[in-house]
């Protein structure tokens, strides 16, 4: 597990590229007239007073050039379909670069819709081979939307609108839980017990998702001052959570498999207890992998958009990470039908039953989430699987550490001696008689 995570943290930090809305690069003829226009950015205006600032740091060579900023609103697939003339004179808003700084404001937005920015010059649309060696152009772009008074002064998009306050609401929730469940959470850990490695692993992932929450948050506050954030803020959130999923997966299929595939060799009075064997092992390792290189997949191909943890599964890297969370979650709702059809003790199947809600949540919040996004609007869907993943799986990890933790249940489904289980009911009467 070590070895993986230093592989996802390594091509993680090195792939990424934070696109902000304060934007900064160069503008390149060569790179514009093989593209029928240099894409620049995208960014979703809504309400009125929406702003774009372009600052340049050589105007004379811009205007030798006949530099120009183009506008256009909502056109992604129109304009793969057009020639560079018609690309150009399609443009809801041509912007000459022939300034050092350049605004122009955006007509109010009935609802909030995309915009791209495309730079071309002279050269663009010229049939030549040859491009004149003129130097680049660099830039400064600056895209704001209206805050709450109205000016334009906001550097989210519509689509990221309401992250910041959803993850500094996510931390305050993990500080206050952390407050009240510390104490009997590392009690529990130091006393041991047969669920010792599945409260240090839910204890692990629980840590680390709220790490990536922090990094987001970070980067968040800091985004929304500049437009810039911390990228590497950003790239950490993902190799967090991408860690913290990992975990996850290898604790549920080495529960599941390695107890089901040991059924034949040790008695069914040990329920669920982390079994290992080179069957169960190669299951669960080969999952982890499997799901790590789609989520790699899936952020080299997504680079370009903003670090939320979660997207919309537009790639088929996406598809496939969701296909993969459907097939795992039928693996283990077999292996546990097996174990609860079998199973005569009511205690048991009740343990079964709220380990299974567990999984279930876990896995299956973000297939299901995708699939319902699908009814709102453009700039909401991202933010209903970013927001509603975070929280079920929350909320599915909550359901596990009630489950290992409980001091009833899991007294009487497990048949191990009451003096190795970590905070039961046995223990307490015990040292109260004493």
């Amino acid at each position: 597990m070590s070895r993986l995570s230093a592989t996802l943290a390594a091509a993680l930090l090195l792939s990424l590229e934070a696109s902000g809305e304060t934007v900064r690069g160069l503008f390149r003829s060569e790179a514009a007239r093989q593209e029928n226009g240099q894409f620049i950015t995208k960014f979703m205006y809504q309400g009125d007073n929406g702003l774009l600032v372009c600052r340049l740091d050589n105007p004379p060579l811009a205007a030798e050039k006949e530099a120009k900023l183009l506008l256009y609103q909502d056109m992604d697939s129109d304009l793969d379909n057009l020639s560079c003339s018609q690309r150009l004179s399609k443009a809801h808003f041509t912007i000459p670069l022939n300034q050092e700084e350049r605004n122009q404001t955006i007509p109010r937005q009935s609802s909030p819709t995309a915009w791209q920015v495309l730079y071309a010059d002279r050269y663009t649309c010229e049939e030549s081979s040859v491009t004149p060696a003129y130097a680049d152009l660099s830039f400064t772009l600056l895209l704001f939307n209206p805050d709450s008074a109205g000016n334009p002064l906001d550097h989210f998009s519509a689509e990221e609108a309401g992250l910041h306050s959803f993850y500094f609401l996510l931390l305050l929730a993990y500080f206050i839980a952390c407050c009240i469940y510390i104490q009997p959470l590392y009690q529990a850990l130091k006393k041991g017990g047969p669920m010792h490695t599945v409260l240090k692993v839910l204890t692990m992932a629980l840590a680390l998702q709220g790490c990536s929450a922090l990094c987001n948050y970070i980067h968040l506050a800091r985004y929304c001052r500049d437009g810039a954030g911390v990228p590497l803020m950003g790239s950490l959130a993902e190799f967090w959570d991408m860690v913290s999923q990992v975990s996850m997966l290898y604790m549920l299929l080495s529960l599941c498999m390695g107890w089901t595939l040991s059924r034949g060799r040790k008695p069914q009075s040990r329920p669920l207890q982390w079994e290992r064997s080179r069957a169960s092992t190669a299951v669960a390792v080969g999952g982890v992998v499997t799901q790590g290189v789609l989520l790699l997949w899936e952020q080299y191909s997504e680079a370009e958009s903003e670090h939320h943890s979660y997207h919309a599964q537009q790639s088929l890297a996406g598809l496939l990470l969701v296909a993969l969370r459907v097939g795992l979650s039928l693996l283990l709702a077999s292996v546990l039908y097996q174990i609860i059809s079998t199973e005569r003790s009511t205690l048991k199947r009740d343990f079964y039953l709220s380990f299974a809600k567990g999984c279930f949540l876990w896995f299956l919040c973000h297939p299901v989430l995708v699939l319902i996004s699908v009814i709102f609007n453009d700039h909401q869907r991202e933010k209903v699987i970013t927001i509603g993943v975070i929280l079920c799986q929350s909320i599915s990890m909550v359901i596990l550490y009630q489950l290992f933790l409980s001091r009833s249940l899991y007294w009487e489904v497990s048949s191990l001696s009451s003096v190795s289980l970590p905070l039961t009911m046995s223990r307490t009467n015990h040292r109260g008689r004493l």
